[in-house]
């Protein structure tokens, strides 16, 4: 006599089959179209469902973008935990970029489902914030231990620890956006390259940090009647994305009627672009600045980073984050990208310069530069995960690490 109890498995089996599929098709849309620009009837028509089938697994399209999250969070979970075998944080670091360069490669030739990517995570409502948030702080606090802990850095405070924390994760992420211009099979030789940078920085020998040339001094832009608008919408863009920075909040964050926003500005449209080009121009005119300054390829470049982190933490910054543009429309997208990817390649060109001068180590200057960038955009949101930190601490405990060398200018 057969088991009664034994179609059970195999439901639970399809059950938990198809769920999976629903996840690996939301993670998709969600990474092209943000949050709040998907929907369930979107993901219920790449797994051949109805719509109201979709809400038997997931009620609403919240509770299915946050399972997206705590399944990415899961993931990068397992890699901590591969990575705790090794014997020194350098080791662990190594394990860590290697293993997480590796799941991208699998995600990109299709061998294993594509995972969210964190840079709408903002835009979750609550309760589903305080989950996704919570597990995430867990997941932070785990590559501290992890990689800064007092082990790897003795003596150093928390605003330290966070900050340098902040970094190797806003590195980690940023990685899997601009990893994509290589191939698959080439994604473990990117990271250990990655590895490298952040073990032993930039500087060559007998480049010292700080740097003799000091500061740079960047000409002041001039201010218009729309700058108050256009730092609102940045900094509402940055947390909650393109859809969900709308009129109503701007408006609410400077305290001002929708009537005096639609003064100012023809439509959010205009205004989006606007704050574009404002980043862009700040980001330019501090690239300029640095070059007519003149010195070493090294001098140029702390000073070109240190400019525009300061810049992030004032009362004039931040800048645009690079997640700001994944949930843009078709009509802003695609000039946006252009401009930002050539800005962001132009901080290659005094790494170049610097390692024929012999200021910078050899290096692969094309990625040396995206991981500058990674750190440049992530100081916008230093301060939530480094509270406290000033203009000072930054350059010493954010820039410094990344720029001469994680482990061994702490040590030094």
């Amino acid at each position: 006599m057969s088991d009664p109890t034994s179609p059970a498995p195999r439901q639970t089996k399809r059950f938990a089959e198809k769920r999976q599929a629903i996840l690996d098709a939301a993670a998709k849309r969600f990474n092209e179209r943000g949050i709040r620009g998907t929907s369930l009837a979107d993901v219920s028509g790449s797994v051949g469902l109805m719509t109201n089938s979709i809400t038997y697994y997931y009620r609403r399209k919240e509770d299915l973008a946050a399972a997206c999250f705590l399944a990415k969070i899961a993931w990068l979970d397992a890699l901590i935990a591969e990575a705790e075998v090794r014997t020194s944080p350098e080791a662990r670091l190594r394990a860590f970029l290697d293993a997480y360069a590796r799941g991208l490669s699998a995600m990109a030739a299709g061998e294993r489902p594509a995972l969210i990517r964190f840079h709408d995570v903002r835009a979750l409502p609550s309760p589903q914030a305080e989950t996704v948030f919570a597990a995430y702080n867990a997941f932070y606090r785990r590559m501290r231990a992890l990689l800064v802990g007092p082990e790897a850095l003795p003596g150093l405070d928390r605003i330290a620890r966070n900050a340098r924390t902040h970094l190797l994760v806003s590195v980690v992420q940023t990685l899997r956006v601009w990893i994509e211009r290589y191939e698959p099979d080439d994604y473990a030789r990117v990271a250990a390259r990655v590895a490298d940078l952040l073990l032993h920085g930039l500087a060559g020998p007998g480049s010292p940090w700080p740097p003799a040339a000091g500061p740079v001094a960047v000409p002041a832009s001039e201010a218009g009647p729309t700058d108050a608008f256009l730092r609102a919408a940045t900094i509402l863009i940055n947390e909650q994305g393109y859809r969900g920075a709308s009129v109503e909040k701007i408006s609410a964050q400077l305290r001002v009627t929708k009537g005096s926003f639609y003064h100012h500005n023809d439509n959010k449209d205009d205004l989006v672009a606007h704050c574009f080009t404002r980043t862009f121009d700040r980001i330019r005119r501090t690239q300029d600045a640095a070059e007519a300054a003149g010195g070493t390829g090294w001098e140029r470049l702390a000073a070109l980073s240190c400019a525009l982190v300061r810049h992030q933490l004032s009362e004039s910054g931040p800048l645009l984050r690079w997640i700001a543009v994944g949930a843009l429309p078709d009509n802003l997208r695609g000039g946006v990208t252009g401009t930002m990817h050539r800005l962001w390649d132009r901080v290659a060109f005094p790494i170049v310069d610097g390692v024929a001068d012999g200021s910078i180590r050899a290096c692969d200057p094309a990625i040396a530069a995206q991981v500058v960038n990674s750190m440049i955009d992530a100081a916008s949101e230093l301060d939530d995960w480094a509270e406290g930190i000033d203009a000072d601490q930054a350059e010493r405990h954010y820039v410094q690490p990344l720029l001469a060398g994680f482990y061994g200018g702490a040590r030094g």
